[in-house]
């Protein structure tokens, strides 16, 4: 295989993009790296689609890896042929090679090898031969009759030589292959109750069946959990005589001397070898085609959540709702440093919401609160209720919001927490990275591992280490595209820079703390273990405000720094100037230039250059401002409020494969089915909606016994 020429027709590029790409992942290159730095040489790839060419790249090179393994493995048993090496060869998944190999694979004791043991195996060519009748097959089949080697009737022999035929046909890569494609095209998935008298959240699969090439990922994903729940039986149906039929007419070569025990043995050899082995491969399919898109879902919402715009310069108060042990309040200023905690009891049992009103306004009033960030857990509903009566109490504007606090209790518990707030009590970190993961999402949930944010489907069933890696690269190239100021990062953020390690991270607030703030971006060349090649892999993506340059605030890469002070000069605008304040006069000179033409005058490549006049044009851009902002409530709705065709506006907190929950101000979320969001066929909810959008809904139902809400976005206007 042509590992280079596969990837070209796969992802349908031209060859330098891909032979580039391998060089600069081979030579330890990070993804946000070369798709960011390294346009030229890929032709502007995305990120995205970096990381599905290096996974690809990675699957086709083990695959490359067994087909050379397998080859050695069958040659050590000097069985192998032109004919086979060939076909090893020209496999295009490790299925297939597994398939071939399977003959040739040591096995367990089974009731072929055991057959092959009692010298059974030359009966058994002579009946798979299909040159003998059925009175000369028994006529043969006692010439094997051998008490020594337990082989004692006529029955015996034929039995034996029939189990290593059923091996033989079971072990046939070709006819796995069909069987498998058929199984996948024609097979049902079916589900029973173990107990239909047991209510629980799989009784819609009680009695379920759908076909194998058409169910959707998360039912399979749902399946999966209530099988290993023991709710479920679940089952695969297949046109058994149809599968039986197609060996028969493969194997089957000379009907003049056609035998019922052939005919046995091909049987067998599906119903007890090759049916339930190609039924565990099917589901296993299946389950990893679902938790690879339950991974994507996860990443495409994480990847939202992460770029949610900060609320900057406002003090936040945090409210970890509670019962027993009563609600810890955190205040936070506009920079997120901590400025007083307190426990308040407003609910169940001690029901202290005058007291908790009141300390509440003192502290509104002694640090300037301006919004109230409130957990979504355990009495949320009640918190809420209680800081929407409070505000309308108050004689200053204060807003609140509902913030995901998934993770907060694993942040409490945590190293990092215990670094960040050692004289603080756990259960009061909670309440500080609530109010702080609204001031910036990105900076605060970085300290949470990924698959703990709460945004996925079915996170907990899915290969845990194939979604870390792929929760971690999501986490980095927000990260990474966003940039992180140098001076003010936490080390469970810059670590996530490219190129920088957690040690790395640490040597660098390390060096802060011993030597003071950076002020240039070469300094990072005295930071401990950060080498020449990690320099060059983060140095783009740290930010220096107020540094020695201007540049070091953008994300031009120092590789460019000449570059860009050559275009400055050709413009004649001092790069001293370069600050928020004379913007208008130097876009103006930027937009000006033909930039192909500066380009080669340069000497750079026109990707680079483009990218040096867009951080020009903004030095110190944030991309998150650009998304929507959040939206913040001063009353609260009640599910009694709420009236079929009302229209409201709401945050999309979750996207699923079947949908979107949507925040509307009541205690759970409100769900717009994937039938409900658009006038048009969608297949994907993420086609019309991402976590963080505003976004109008009208009520279509209301289940006021399970408290659930049904929404539509059919027919009605967006702001956007």
């Amino acid at each position: 295989m042509n590992i280079v020429q596969q990837l070209v027709a796969e992802f349908q590029l031209k060859e330098f993009q891909v032979v580039n790409t391998m060089k600069l992942i081979d030579e330890g290159n990070t993804i946000p790296f070369i798709a960011r730095y390294r346009k030229e040489q890929t032709g502007e790839l995305s990120d995205i689609v970096l990381r599905d060419l290096s996974d690809r790249l990675n699957y086709l090179r083990n695959l490359e890896g067994r087909k050379e393994e397998v080859i050695r493995l069958i040659d050590q048993q000097e069985k192998l042929t032109p004919e086979l090496e060939e076909k090893v060869n020209k496999a295009s998944t490790i299925q297939e090679v597994e398939d071939i190999y399977r003959p040739f694979r040591p096995k367990r004791r089974t009731r072929a090898t055991i057959a092959k043991e009692k010298g059974l195996e030359p009966l058994a060519n002579l009946i798979y031969g299909q040159t003998l009748t059925t009175d000369e097959i028994q006529v043969r089949a006692a010439d094997y009759i051998n008490d020594e080697k337990e082989v004692q009737t006529l029955e015996d022999a034929l039995n034996g030589a029939m189990d290593i035929i059923a091996e033989t046909v079971s072990d046939n890569a070709d006819y796995r292959k069909q069987i498998r494609s058929i199984t996948y095209k024609e097979g049902v998935i079916i589900s029973k109750a173990t107990d239909a008298e047991v209510a629980s959240v799989y009784d819609m699969y009680y009695d379920f069946r759908e076909a194998v090439k058409t169910i959707a990922d998360h039912r399979v994903l749902a399946i999966n959990r209530g099988e290993k729940e023991e709710y479920l039986k679940v089952k695969l149906d297949i046109n058994e005589e149809a599968i039986i039929s197609y060996l028969k007419r493969k194997i089957i070569s000379n009907k003049a001397v056609s035998n019922s025990y052939i005919e046995n043995a091909i049987q067998d050899a599906y119903k007890r070898l090759i049916s339930p082995s190609i039924e565990r491969e099917i589901r296993v399919i299946l389950t990893e085609k679902a938790e690879e898109k339950a991974i994507r879902v996860f990443g495409e919402n994480l990847k939202k959540l992460l770029l949610q715009p900060p609320v900057k310069d406002k003090v936040v108060m945090g409210f970890d709702p509670a019962y027993r042990t009563g609600c810890k309040i955190a205040i936070v200023d506009g920079t997120g440093k901590l400025l007083d905690t307190t426990t308040i009891y407003p609910t169940a049992p001690q029901n202290d919401v005058i007291g908790s009103k009141n300390k509440l306004k003192e502290l509104i009033e002694n640090y300037n609160v301006d919004i109230i960030a409130i957990g979504n857990g355990t009495a949320s509903r009640e918190s809420e209720l209680i800081i929407a009566e409070m505000i309308k109490e108050l004689k200053k504007p204060v807003y609140y919001m509902i913030v995901s606090e998934a993770g907060a209790s694993v942040y409490s518990a945590s190293e990092v927490a215990a670094k960040e707030y050692p004289n603080i009590n756990v259960s009061l970190r909670g309440a500080i990275s609530i109010a702080r993961r609204l001031q910036d999402p990105l900076a605060e949930l970085v300290k949470i591992e990924p698959k703990h944010v709460g945004v996925g489907q079915y996170q907990h069933d899915v290969n845990q280490k194939r979604l870390d890696e792929a929760l971690t690269g999501v986490v980095e190239d927000c990260v990474n595209s966003v940039g992180v100021d140098l001076n003010t990062a936490s080390p469970s953020l810059l670590q996530y820079v490219s190129g920088i390690t957690k040690t790395v991270a640490e040597n660098i607030v390390r060096f802060r703390e011993e030597e003071g703030i950076f002020t240039n971006r070469q300094q990072l060349k005295k930071v401990k273990r950060l080498g020449p090649s990690a320099f060059v892999q983060c140095a783009g993506f740290l930010r220096i405000t107020d540094g020695d340059t201007p540049l070091d605030n953008t994300s031009v890469h120092p590789e460019s720094y000449a570059a860009a002070e050559a275009l400055l000069n050709i413009v004649s605008f001092p790069l001293k100037k370069l600050d928020n304040k004379t913007l208008n006069e130097l876009k103006e000179k930027l937009n000006s230039i033909n930039v192909e033409t500066m380009a080669e005058a340069l000497k750079i490549g026109l990707p680079t250059l483009k990218d040096i006049i867009k951080e020009l044009k903004k030095p110190g851009r944030d991309p998150r401002e650009e998304m929507p902002k959040p939206l913040f409530r001063t009353d609260v709705l009640k599910l009694e409020d709420l009236k079929v065709d009302m229209v409201l506006n709401g945050t999309v907190r979750n996207v699923i494969d079947f949908g979107a929950f949507i925040d509307i101000g009541i205690k759970n979320d409100g769900l717009v089915h994937i039938s409900e969001l658009s006038d048009r066929f969608i297949k994907n909810p993420m086609d019309v909606v991402s976590i963080g959008d505003i976004v109008n809904v009208k009520v279509i139902g209301i289940d006021f016994k399970k408290g659930r809400v049904s929404l539509s976005m059919k027919g009605i206007q967006q702001n956007n």
